[in-house]
């Protein structure tokens, strides 16, 4: 069985990510959560849409004449800049998650696969008669009620 990461954390740098987190969340206090209703809703502005939105900012603000009284310039930059400025926070994090993701993959991976290496040890040495088996056999057993043969897959998950 092939051990492809061995990772730990100490108390003291759990300790310091999540007041790094805290500390990024205390400083973002504008942010939302939104329904999958609201998320499904909204035009959605990526990097071709972002593009698009910038050079009309500009447009407007180089011809007011032509701007509706009721679009509020003010919050039309603010929008402009914000989604610029959250992109900045964003994209950083976004591949750290990304990388995190990987690994908790992997290790839950490699954990899952010694625990079944482990339970078939057990249910072979429960089946051979040794003593003391039979409990953790079929407290495992219990665990995991055998949907037929498992082959665990470390696959990469791509964006």
């Amino acid at each position: 069985m092939e051990n492809k990461i061995s990772f730990v954390i100490s108390p003291e740098a759990a300790a310091n990510i999540n007041k790094a987190i805290a500390m990024i969340d205390e400083n973002l206090p504008e942010l939302i959560n939104l329904t999958a209703d609201d998320r499904r809703s909204l035009p959605k502005m990526g990097d071709k849409s972002y593009a698009f939105v910038s050079k009309a900012f500009e447009y407007a603000r180089q011809m007011p004449n032509v701007v509706p009284d009721y679009l509020d310039m003010s919050e039309f930059e603010r929008d402009v800049n914000g989604f610029a400025n959250l992109r900045k926070v964003l994209n950083p994090l976004a591949r750290l998650v990304e990388k995190l993701d990987d690994t908790t993959l992997l290790t839950g991976s490699e954990a899952y696969t010694a625990a079944l290496v482990f339970y078939t040890a057990i249910k072979g040495a429960e089946k051979a008669g040794e003593p003391g088996m039979k409990t953790v056999y079929a407290d495992l057993q219990s665990r995991y009620p055998g949907r037929g043969p498992v082959v665990p897959v470390v696959t990469a998950k791509i964006n």
